[in-house]
């Protein structure tokens, strides 16, 4: 191996970034990305500071714009950043809040001073915002004072603008563009918005956050005067299994022997629901995406709580095991809104926390709270008792179908031994290879012998196939048919049930076919067997579905014979503009049955790529197939008796099919 002269790395090589190009050339360190979701962060960044300020006393409204042009404005009512000249930096505070990286006015948080329990505490984000933007004006009203500031790409234009304002209400107003030579998308998209203030909302009680999007003239008001209560009443509704518990605390700790304490305070509202499941974590405003302290937190306080009850009242049966936090999760509603003065974000992006002394303290403060409430709550205790228990007696059910269903559906390619009927191709190049389900031996004679066994394969349908809309997830997996045909697929199945997730074992990447095509005879026989299949496609493997590897094979109605000529029509108006075409003597026979054509009427009417009729299935055919199935043999007797009454005229002609 030739080795690399090191001629050109040598002590002139080692540089640093200076000023503006350590965010503009690396915006990932400090918002995470460089694509859209840095380009939100930025906005965080801003309106964090707002929001501190309005935490702190100063204004309880804030206003945001987002422009046609992806600009931002952000404006509060708070006392207005400081940005005149400070003797003591012997610099213009302009200069340090938004030119100056690590700096701000928060790192003394812990001093009892301004801004105990602050979101931005880096020092980072007005800089950083203002360092990748395109442009970046300020508008700052305080000391009876109007203070402007223009920046473009990161550089100051114009010094800092100041005239009288006696009058105007102290706050800070800030617009900015993200600019595309930092970010690969700055179009933030009005869902982030709404959702950003909707979440400030909740954890900022009576806080009014306003929203006005210039491209659809909309404008959006989120207020929640009680906080995290009003939003658990409102997820909650009126049908959770408990009351909504609320809990507050303040105490003082310090994550380490000789680290200094800091103050926690935080406030946690909770109720246990049949089908709504939510946990949600806020430290200092900041949504905390993947937790950390407070969950691990609530997991362990949660169950060794839960657990505690459920021995002390013997409510678990001989030897069974003990609960574990998914059984609880899968009926808790809990948000948690904390604050403290010391914060150890995992990074910038602030989605978790990993604070030693948060996460004890919120666990010893649960653990101890939750045993007072089960106490004082008995009737309420016991409802929660009683559905974690289900929730775990479901979750092992459905891991002992889970691992069946895999012990019946695992297998190689070669299944000719194992799926009785089953006649296989010879190609494995899985995107020639296609999968004809027919109905029946007799169609499965004709089909096998009309069709190209080089990429085609077949597999009949022995019988009436359940009914999976209206089946146990246990009867569906003890039915041979239906484990057949998943066994045949190859790529498992997917549930999509509150307590049977467990149960997922689907990989589209096993698929072992291009093309799975529904082929059934063209009478009512044959349409509900096919509408079986697929529900049984729908319930069980939708993603087939919506990857679109799902067909239906239209088989003629009638065979038309003029001379030596045979024509093929799959409809009745088709039968008529063909014969009106015809001269002399025509013969027209109606389709008795798949079993009963000729192999080569199989292959072109039914197999031949060239000149078959496939009908692609999309969701939206599975669902009206659905509706009209649960109508025409569901429960609905009353329904089906009306549908019959004012539908069933059209239907008459497929009664006489001899």
């Amino acid at each position: 191996m030739q080795q690399k002269s090191n001629s050109n790395y040598n002590n002139e090589s080692i540089t640093s970034l200076k000023g503006a190009d350590r965010v503009r050339l690396r915006p990932g360190v400090i918002f995470g990305s460089d694509g859209l979701d840095g380009c939100q962060h930025a906005v965080f960044e801003i309106l964090s500071n707002s929001i501190d300020e309005a935490r702190e006393g100063f204004g309880n409204k804030i206003e945001v714009v987002r422009y046609k042009d992806h600009s931002i404005l952000v404006k509060d009512y708070g006392r207005g950043i400081p940005v005149d000249y400070n003797a003591k930096e012997d610099r213009f505070n302009w200069e340090l809040v938004f030119c100056e990286l690590y700096a701000g006015g928060k790192y003394q948080n812990n001093t009892g001073e301004n801004y105990e329990f602050s979101l931005g505490l880096n020092g980072l984000g007005t800089c950083a915002t203002q360092y990748a933007s395109a442009y970046m004006d300020a508008m700052i009203y305080r000391d009876g004072m109007c203070y402007q500031l223009h920046f473009e790409k990161g550089e100051n234009i114009g010094g800092l603008m100041k005239e009288a304002a006696p009058k105007h209400p102290t706050g800070t107003q800030i617009r900015w563009l993200p600019d595309r030579d930092v970010f690969t998308d700055i179009a933030v998209p009005l869902s982030y918005f709404q959702d950003i203030l909707r979440r400030q909302a909740i954890v900022n009680a009576g806080l009014t956050f306003t929203l006005f999007d210039e491209e659809s003239g909309e404008t959006y008001t989120y207020l929640y005067k009680n906080g995290i209560q009003d939003y658990l009443a409102e997820l909650a509704g009126e049908n959770a299994l408990t009351s909504i518990h609320y809990l507050q605390t303040e105490t003082q700790g310090r994550d380490r022997e000789d680290k200094p304490k800091y103050r926690l305070k935080f406030e946690s509202a909770f109720c246990f629901h049949n089908h709504v499941n939510l946990l949600e974590y806020y430290h200092n405003s900041s949504f905390l995406e993947h937790g950390g302290a407070p969950d691990k937190a609530v997991k362990s306080a949660f169950v060794s709580a839960i657990d505690k009850y459920l021995k002390t009242n013997n409510l678990y049966k001989k030897d069974e095991k003990k609960i574990t936090f998914p059984d609880i999760e899968d009926s808790l509603i809990l948000v948690i809104n904390s604050f403290s003065t010391v914060t150890s974000y995992e990074n910038q992006t602030k989605k978790s926390i990993t604070n030693k002394f948060i996460q004890e303290a919120m666990t010893e403060f649960f653990r101890q709270q939750l045993e007072i409430y089960f106490i004082e709550n008995k009737m309420e205790a016991d409802k929660i008792a009683a559905q974690v228990l289900a929730n775990k007696r479901s979750r092992e059910t459905a891991e002992k179908t889970r691992i069946n269903i895999r012990k019946k559906l695992t297998g190689s390619l070669d299944m000719n031994n194992r799926v009785e009927k089953f006649v296989n191709c010879r190609t494995k190049d899985v995107s020639r290879r296609e999968l004809y389900i027919v109905e029946g031996d007799s169609a499965l004679g004709s089909c096998k012998q009309g069709r190209d066994a080089e990429f085609q394969a077949i597999i009949p349908i022995r019988g009436k196939i359940l009914n999976c809309l209206k089946a146990d997830y246990n009867r569906i997996f003890s039915n041979d048919i239906i484990t057949d045909l998943l066994k045949v697929l190859g790529c498992g199945v997917e549930i999509k049930s509150k307590h049977n997730t467990g149960l997922n074992s689907f990989d589209l990447s096993q698929l072992r076919w291009s093309k799975v095509i529904l082929c059934t005879d063209a009478d009512v026989d044959g349409f509900q067997i096919r509408t079986l299949l697929l529900t049984m496609l729908y319930r069980l493997v939708p993603t087939l579905i919506e990857e679109k590897k799902v067909y239906i094979a239209e088989s003629p109605l009638y065979e038309i014979i003029n001379g030596k000529n045979t024509y093929f029509a799959y409809s009745d108006s088709e039968k008529n503009n063909i014969v009106s075409k015809l001269k002399g003597k025509v013969k027209i026979n109606r389709s008795k049955g798949l079993g009963e054509n000729q192999p080569e009427m199989m292959w072109e009417t039914t197999m031949n790529p060239e000149t078959r009729r496939l009908i692609l299935v999309t969701p939206d055919d599975v669902q009206r197939t659905q509706e009209v199935f649960e109508l025409l043999l569901g429960e609905n007797l009353a329904g089906r008796k009306e549908f019959i009454a004012e539908e069933g005229y059209k239907y008459l002609d497929l009664t006489d099919i001899s």
